[in-house]
C-alpha cells in the first residue's frame, strides 16, 4: 500500500520503538514529523533517505502546552496529521508502597494523559477530512499486571480503555483507533532490565534468556520493524474494520 499525501506524527521516534515505526510508514511513502528527546539528526537523516518530508519537535509530552505547540507545528509545516501514533513512554519499578510520587504523575502524564491530548487535538482535522489513524502503542501490561510497575501497567490499562472509547465514538466514521500491545522489545528500558539482572557478575546472555523465559515463550524479542508493518496493516483499507482493537504481539505472552 502506499501512504503518499499523508502524514504521520509518530511520538518518542528518535530511537527504539518509534524510529521503527516511522521508517516503515516513511517506507510507505508518508511524511514524517518525529518526536523525542535523543539527537534527531540521525533519525532525520535516516527518514530522509525514503524520500518524504521529515520534521522533529522536540515536545516534552508531560507538558500539555508543548504538545500543543507540537500539533501547531504539524499544521502549519504539514498541513495535517492523517496519522498519529503515540508510542512514547517511560518506566520505573518499585514497589507500590514504596512507588516514587513524582515517578508515578510523570508516567501516567507520558505514558496516559500524553495520548489524550494527541487524540483529542487530532481528531477534529481527521473528521473533516473524513480520514484517520490513531494507533496507540500500549502493552502486554496493558492487559495483564506484573509486580514493580504499578504506574506503567495503570498507565497502560488506561490507553487499552481510551483506545476502546475512541474507537466506539470514531465507529461510523473512516477515523480507526487501535492499541498494539508488545511484549519485550529489545529497547534502552528492556536493556536496562537485563544489565540490572546481570549486574554483580553475571552473564549477560543468560540474563536475557532468563527475563524472555518467564514471559515470552518464544524466547525471542518482538521487533520494531513487526511493530512498524502492524500500523500499516492498522492503516490499510484491510484494517478500516480493526476498531477499538488491543492487539498483543508479544511471542506467546499471553497465550499462558
Amino acid at each position: 500500500m502506499t501512504l503518499k499525501g499523508k502524514t504521520a506524527l509518530v511520538t518518542g521516534s528518535t530511537s527504539g520503538i518509534g524510529l521503527g515505526i516511522a521508517q516503515v510508514l516513511a517506507e510507505a511513502g508518508a511524511d514524517i514529523l518525529l518526536n523525542g528527546f535523543g539527537d534527531p539528526a540521525a533519525a532525520i537523516a535516516e527518514i530522509r533517505r525514503f524520500g518524504v518530508k521529515v520534521a522533529h519537535h522536540p515536545a516534552d509530552l508531560s507538558d500539555v502546552a508543548q504538545i500543543e505547540q507540537m500539533f501547531a507545528l504539524a499544521e502549519r509545516e504539514f498541513g495535517a496529521v492523517d496519522i498519529l501514533v503515540n508510542n512514547a513512554g517511560i518506566q520505573h519499578v518499585a514497589p507500590v508502597e514504596q512507588f516514587p510520587v513524582e515517578a508515578w504523575d510523570k508516567i501516567i502524564a507520558l505514558n496516559l494523559s500524553a495520548v489524550f491530548h494527541g487524540s483529542r487535538l487530532v481528531l477534529p482535522g481527521m473528521r473533516a477530512r473524513g480520514w484517520g489513524r490513531i494507533v496507540n502503542i500500549a502493552s502486554v501490561h496493558g492487559l495483564v499486571g506484573s509486580t514493580g510497575k504499578a504506574a506503567y501497567v495503570a498507565a497502560k490499562h488506561g490507553v487499552v480503555g481510551l483506545t476502546k472509547v475512541i474507537g466506539l465514538e470514531t465507529a461510523t466514521s473512516n477515523v480507526t483507533c487501535n492499541a498494539i500491545c508488545p511484549g519485550w522489545v529489545l529497547t534502552p528500558l528492556v536493556q536496562k532490565q537485563i544489565d540490572d539482572r546481570a549486574a554483580g557478575g553475571g552473564d549477560a546472555q543468560q540474563a536475557q534468556h532468563d527475563l524472555l523465559a518467564e514471559k515470552q515463550p518464544s524466547l525471542a524479542f518482538v521487533t520494531p520493524r513487526h511493530l512498524g508493518e502492524l500500523v500499516l496493516f492498522l492503516c490499510s483499507e484491510a484494517g478500516s474494520q480493526v476498531r477499538g482493537a488491543a492487539w498483543n504481539v508479544d511471542g506467546g505472552w499471553l497465550a499462558q
